[in-house]
């Protein structure tokens, strides 16, 4: 382990200040698949982390039972102390899918959170087209999905999950659907508007670049059942041009790391 990382045991977790807590969190599908075992973990307030493992290790599993859509087979998840058991207006997804009303125009879609919650018309569009802006779709209210590139639908799943105004941030690998290009400016769009929103962001993805880039953690899950094997702090000053980020020693030291303690799970 170099020294711009450093590896925690989840006999270990952080308690400072979380704003969700998981405890001895195991899920079973049926009697034969056992996603996650035993999972403890805490999500400090106004942190990004991301979640990281082999295909197949619970990730998205375990973003869904923070979300509340899908319930645990046993321990329990906290949302700023409250027991997880559905859904709740603290806590906002971004699915990978986009997840779009296709009769739905732009506006209509960022705003529809907050229709479902009985916000008055005019006031919800106007936190709409707000977010809309901070995504970089200002213009395209009126458009619809089937007009978007998939990388505009998922910026506006992005503003969506702005608008609602939630503390939690729960995104499963929503760039996964993009090209590289287009990859590489939403995670430096999305650092710019957690700067600004100050929310806690939870991160599924498959890229260990990404994670080293993005994350203030990165925990890493073991194959299935999915187990907490080390949750690492990348030590990396994010207060320069992205590109100086992706050439420093610590950023490859740590994707070289990460890469070494999960090469042998690869397919």
């Amino acid at each position: 382990m170099t020294a711009t990382v450093r590896a925690i045991r989840q006999a270990m977790p952080d308690t400072a200040n979380p704003v969700v807590e998981v405890r001895n969190l195991s899920k079973r599908y049926g009697s034969s698949v056992e996603a996650l075992r035993d999972v403890n973990l805490s999500f400090p307030t106004g942190q990004l982390i991301s979640l990281l493992g082999p295909s197949g290790c619970g990730k998205t599993t375990l973003l869904k039972i923070i979300a509340g859509l899908l319930p645990a087979t046993s321990g329990e998840v906290l949302v700023k102390g409250q027991k997880v058991t559905a859904p709740g207006p603290e806590r906002a997804f971004v699915f990978q899918d986009f997840a779009l009303l296709p009769w739905g125009s732009v506006l209509r879609n960022a705003a529809f959170g907050l229709e479902l919650r009985g916000v008055p018309k005019a006031e919800r569009e106007a936190k709409a087209k707000h977010y809309i802006e901070q995504v970089g779709l200002a213009g395209f209210e009126n458009r619809y999905p089937h007009e978007l590139s998939g990388g505009m639908r998922q910026r506006v799943g992005l503003a969506r999950a702005l608008a609602v105004d939630a503390d939690v941030l729960l995104l499963d690998e929503p760039f996964s659907a993009v090209d590289e290009q287009n990859r590489r400016k939403f995670q430096e769009d999305l650092l710019r508007l957690r700067q600004i929103e100050n929310k806690t962001l939870i991160f599924v993805t498959h890229s260990i670049e990404e994670a080293v880039y993005l994350s203030d953690r990165i925990v890493l899950l073991s194959p299935r059942p999915g187990r907490v094997s080390d949750i690492i702090e990348p030590k990396i000053s994010r207060d320069r041009d992205p590109d100086q980020i992706r050439r420093d020693s610590g950023y490859l030291d740590t994707v070289e790391t990460i890469w070494r303690g999960l090469r042998d799970y690869a397919d």
